[in-house]
């Protein structure tokens, strides 16, 4: 054996892969981020790094940085993703006890510009061929997944320890709605009143003038007694949500429409969302439902207030690492399945920092959270968070993607998703940007709209 970190990768030239990399996903313990029909799968896992508190970032980089150092990389393809990769799932909050991971994968599939490829990573020191990276793909695809169920459900580690995640609430039996095979969906760490209540009291500590602008969430359980399979989850995500970016990491599902950084050599992109318009509200409208969002979201003083505080966030936290930046002057509407949001893209070239440019992962660290997640000031938002929700977040709403060795990655917020506590139990969650003026009656809406995306990919109709 060696202690060698080694990868090879080879095009997969003269293949056809009908449905692009959505086609891979067909294990739950699946690694996986795309969109449309490109991205990135991964199987297996080689190695792994955890951590918690507010450097786990900073670790991470380090960690990172130091395995590729001196690894033994052969790459015939070098494009973004390509040689050394890894997937991660960051904790929301600094406090949180949720394990912040980089996962290692055995084998990676990438799809790109209607390139494919193949990577094999391992640390043994036997061959390492495009025979032994399609043998170990093959292996993958063809053998059983239920190992990586129960991994993926309850041990992601892997090695039988537990995450600390709460078990599910009992709660009321919330929103009587037609289930998939006998499932049941339960109130969370609030119940809709109480979650109300919390809105209303950081509406009051807004108009105080301590925070211009706070983000909540909330949660609801589903128990689904034949089986939550995190497989069938993202190809629907990855089939009904096209736009966004769906992601899988360790029984982290969910597909965003929110990229917190995207970094490509000297150049760095975010798709910047606030502000939601939930599309059912245009049933009975006059007029074509994009006037009607128009009209309603981009014409909304309120709405376009909570974007630009989101805006000013990620721009002033880029700053430092840009030698220029650039945004679109007004948002866009982004139209999705359930709902329309207010959108910007932002385009950065990157400055060298100390001597060399910054990795996705330092970009993180500066840039997370922000006011799209949090609210703004950042310290006083999350202070309100922590006495108003109730609960500790884990992983949503904190950055999941991907890396590679180059520090190319691409990075989303992790939104419209779900935590798998167990084989049948599922925790969904959701949260809105409350603003002077937000009603809590509305935001609480606005959270079942949110929610619909995994719903629906559960078999659960809203």
């Amino acid at each position: 054996m060696t202690s060698t970190f080694r990868t090879l990768t080879v095009p997969l030239d003269g293949k056809t892969f009908p449905g692009g990399l959505p086609s891979f996903l067909v294990r739950d313990d699946v690694l996986c981020w795309t969109r449309r029909e490109a991205g990135l799968a991964g199987f297996g896992e080689i190695s792994r790094f955890t951590a918690t508190g507010p450097d786990r970032f900073l670790e991470a980089d380090i960690w990172w940085r130091h395995l590729v150092l001196e690894a033994d990389v052969t790459d015939a393809v070098e494009l973004p993703g390509t040689g050394p990769v890894a997937f991660g799932s960051f904790a929301f909050s600094k406090t949180s006890r949720h394990e912040s991971r980089l996962i290692v994968p055995e084998i990676v599939v990438g799809v790109r510009d209607n390139q494919v490829w193949l990577t094999q990573l391992t640390f043994d020191d036997g061959p390492l061929t495009e025979e032994t990276a399609v043998a170990a793909l093959d292996r993958w695809l063809s053998s059983s997944s239920a190992a990586g169920e129960a991994t993926t459900a309850a041990d992601p580690a892997g090695d039988g320890t537990l995450d600390e995640v709460p078990g599910p609430a009992r709660g009321a039996v919330v929103r009587p709605l037609p289930l998939a095979a006998g499932a049941t969906l339960h109130t969370g760490s609030l119940s809709e009143e109480a979650w109300m209540d919390a809105v209303a009291a950081g509406v009051a500590e807004i108009r105080t003038g301590a925070l211009e602008k706070l983000v909540l969430a909330r949660d609801v359980v589903a128990t689904i007694p034949s089986g939550v399979h995190a497989a069938d989850v993202l190809r629907e995500l990855a089939a009904r949500y096209r736009e966004c970016w769906t992601y899988g990491v360790d029984g982290l599902v969910g597909a965003t429409p929110e990229m917190l950084i995207q970094v490509e050599g000297r150049t760095a992109q975010a798709r910047v969302l606030a502000g939601t318009l939930d599309r059912r509200d245009a049933h009975g409208e006059d007029g074509a439902p994009m006037d009607y969002a128009t009209r309603v979201l981009a014409g909304s003083e309120k709405q376009r207030h909570e974007h630009e505080i989101a805006i000013q966030s990620l721009t002033k936290q880029l700053a430092p690492f840009s030698e220029a930046m650039n945004a679109h002057d007004e948002p866009f509407i982004l139209e999705l399945p359930n709902v329309w949001h207010l959108a910007s893209d932002v385009k950065a070239e990157l400055t060298e920092v100390e001597g060399h440019v910054p990795t996705c992962l330092a970009l993180i660290n500066a840039l997370h959270p922000t006011a799209a997640v949090c609210g703004t000031p950042t310290l006083v938002a999350g202070e309100l968070i922590r006495k108003l929700e109730h609960l500790d977040r884990g992983p949503y709403a904190g950055p999941v993607g991907w890396l590679d060795a180059a520090g190319n990655g691409e990075w989303g917020i992790a939104l419209r998703g779900a935590v798998i506590e167990s084989a049948d139990t599922v925790r969904l969650y959701a949260g809105c940007g409350i603003v002077d003026g937000s009603l809590p009656e509305a935001e609480l809406a606005e959270t079942w709209a949110k929610f619909r995306p995994m719903l629906e990919s559960l078999g659960i109709n809203s």
